[in-house]
């Protein structure tokens, strides 16, 4: 599974530093982990069971910044399923 372009927009914006977010994308349940800048680095994406737990597909977020802090490499690999 690849991430579209509607998904890459959500995880593309800046939230709450170090803390899970979780919402809804069309028919998929999505949890994702900040790091300290409040960018998403660990995505979960697929669908919510009774307990919480989303089973689906794990995703994470390659970063590399320069000295200055400008993005030079931002890719997003998936990592397999996620239960």
């Amino acid at each position: 599974m690849k991430l579209g372009d509607e998904v890459l927009k959500i995880l593309n914006k800046t939230y709450q530093p170090s803390t899970m977010v979780e919402q809804t994308f069309k028919r998929y349940d999505l949890a994702f982990k900040t790091d300290e800048a409040g960018r998403p680095i660990l995505l979960f994406m697929g669908k919510k069971d009774e307990r919480g737990n989303i089973k689906g597909e794990r995703f994470v977020r390659t970063l590399k910044t320069d000295n200055d802090g400008n993005i030079i490499k931002d890719h997003w690999e998936n990592k397999g399923s996620a239960s």
